[in-house]
Formats: C-alpha cells, sequence, structure tokens
C-alpha cells in the first residue's frame, strides 16, 4: 500500500504509517508541491494526506484510480471536491477537535491585538519613536461589558466564546441551530446575523467555506458594523470581503481587523500592509507543537483504517 504526504509533517505520523508496512512518500520541500510533481506522485497512491494548498478538482481525482482516501490535513476541506470524490468512492476526512484550543487562542490573542492596538505599539518601540509615557497614546478599547459576536458556534466558535467570557464580555453568537453548551457556559444570545453585527462590538468569524458563506460578510453586511468595531477572522479569506473590508478600514469606519487568513491566500493584497488598525498573521491558527502533531496523527490514523478495511475516524463524505 502506497502512502503520499503532501508537505513534511510530524514524523510520529509517518512512523505510525510505516509501522503498518506502508510505503510511504513524503514531499520534503518546504513550500506547496507543483500540480504536475503532485500528479506524478499520487498517480499510484492507496492514500493521500493533503494540505489545504493541494487543491483536489475533478481534474486531478480522476489521475487518482487507486486512491481510497484523501486524508486532509485540516479541519476545512473546502480544497476538495467532495461531492465527486464520492462518486469516485473515495472517503475524504479532516482533522476536526485536537486544533480547536490552538485557534481558539489565537482568535483571542488577535482579538486583544486589535482591541490594544499592540501592533502599532511594537512597531513604535522598533522604530526608536517612544520617548515618554503619554495620556493619549494608543487609546484602546476594554473587554469588560462590551458584545462579542461570535459567527458561527460549532467547536472553535464555542471555545472563542469560552476565552472572551474570561474578560468579563457579553456574548452574542449566530448560528444555523441553538448552541446549548455555549449558552449555559457563557450566557450567550442566539441573535440573528444582521442584529448580531449592529450590536457586537468585536466580531469573531468561524464559519466553514462553501457555496453559501461565500462573501458571507459582504459589502451590505459590512455597513452595518458600527465604527468602534474589532473583526477578526481566523476561519477563511474567502468568507469576508477583503476589499469591501479593506475600504471600511482605510476610512476608519470601524476601529481595527485582524487577519489570519486572506482571500487570495498566500497573496496579501498589498493595501492591507499600508494599514495601521490591522493585525496580520500568516495562518497560524493551528500552529502549535500540540495541534499539529495530533492534526497529523489523526490523519495518519485515519488513512490507516480505511487501508486496513475499517471504518476512518472522522469522515466527510459519509
Amino acid at each position: 500500500m502506497k502512502v503520499f504526504i503532501t508537505r513534511d509533517i510530524s514524523e510520529r505520523a509517518v512512523h505510525l504509517l510505516r509501522k503498518e508496512k506502508f510505503q510511504v512518500n513524503v514531499y520534503k520541500k518546504d513550500k506547496p508541491i507543483s500540480r504536475n510533481e503532485l500528479i506524478k506522485n499520487i498517480k499510484d497512491a492507496d492514500a493521500i494526506i493533503a494540505l489545504l494548498t493541494e487543491k483536489f478538482d475533478k481534474e486531478l481525482i480522476d489521475k487518482i484510480p487507486k486512491c481510497k482516501i484523501i486524508a486532509n490535513y485540516a479541519v476545512g476541506f473546502n480544497n476538495i471536491d467532495v461531492d465527486y470524490t464520492t462518486k469516485k468512492n473515495i472517503i475524504v476526512t479532516n482533522t476536526p477537535d485536537v486544533l480547536t484550543e490552538s485557534t481558539a487562542d489565537l482568535a483571542m490573542a488577535l482579538i486583544l491585538a486589535c482591541s490594544r492596538r499592540l501592533m502599532e505599539g511594537e512597531r513604535i518601540i522598533r522604530q526608536g519613536k517612544f520617548k515618554s509615557w503619554q495620556p493619549n497614546l494608543l487609546l484602546g478599547i476594554e473587554l469588560k461589558n462590551k458584545v462579542v459576536g461570535i459567527i458561527g458556534a460549532g467547536r472553535i466558535g464555542t471555545e472563542t466564546a469560552v476565552r472572551a467570557k474570561a474578560f468579563k464580555t457579553k456574548i452574542v453568537y449566530y448560528s444555523r441551530s441553538r448552541n446549548y453548551d455555549l449558552e449555559k457556559i457563557t450566557g450567550g444570545v442566539k441573535l440573528p446575523l444582521d442584529t448580531l453585527l449592529k450590536k457586537s462590538d468585536i466580531i469573531s468569524v468561524h464559519l466553514p467555506l462553501n457555496e453559501k458563506t461565500y462573501h458571507f460578510l459582504n459589502k451590505e453586511k459590512l455597513a452595518l458594523l458600527k465604527k468602534s468595531a474589532v473583526l477578526v477572522n481566523t476561519a477563511r479569506g474567502e468568507i469576508v470581503d477583503e476589499k469591501e473590508l479593506i475600504r471600511i478600514l482605510r476610512q476608519k469606519k470601524i476601529f481595527s481587523a485582524g487577519f489570519d487568513v486572506y482571500e487570495n491566500e498566500p497573496f496579501i493584497n498589498p493595501k492591507l500592509l499600508n494599514l495601521d488598525n490591522v493585525v496580520l498573521l500568516p495562518h497560524i491558527g493551528s500552529a502549535t507543537a500540540e495541534a499539529r502533531s495530533a492534526m497529523a496523527v489523526l490523519a495518519a490514523k485515519n488513512v490507516i483504517n480505511v487501508l486496513k478495511g475499517k471504518r476512518p475516524l472522522t469522515q466527510i463524505n459519509k
């Protein structure tokens, strides 16, 4: 059985696969694999562990006739045509739960960095511009009694709400269905989207990306935000109309925004780089040693189960 891994992930996962006597091939270069090289390596693979940087469309899926499973090394799976893999009898899995805490931690870090203008302060120090304490230097926003709006109350959204509640905030959330756990732990209230956008001082985005959520926060929705609002996105860049968000940031129509994801990732809109009221991170939501190792191990276990004729742990296309 041949397993191809599209990037160098935790050695724990590779060890698990080789322990099962699978032939494991890992793309070792520290950059996304080219499409031509990917095709060459997966054409006779029985299983693939893939990253978000690899787009498995119909053309690519047709080139993997032996493949039984694509184990996505992520929670999101918008890089895979799941409907077509289902037609081709290929199982698709993801890595939920194991990166919930790390991503929620980062969402909270972005909320704090945006609210207290931490990046602006750091630049002042590095540029040698700090001369003395000043009463009006980098005035930010306290979190106490502020309304935090969670858009997408799944695992990560719930954990972000729990963290925000510790700062004595008021929690509201938007979701397709009620989240009783979130409500019990945080006292959160489910609201229609427009109401949440109008009421929230801080908004954290945690939706999956699909046809229904592309530009979910479009020009009309972003226009509902308070001038003092902070918007943080650790989900997928395409959920927010990035050009419109940049426009309102430039015009100071909201206080600030925190980005861990981008609409045309890895391309970063140059206009973002010239804004002071943004915090920009390189998609590191799950970038802890604990989370990334657990993600790799879960992907490997899914592969092992499928190749041994067992049920995968986190199948998407059931």
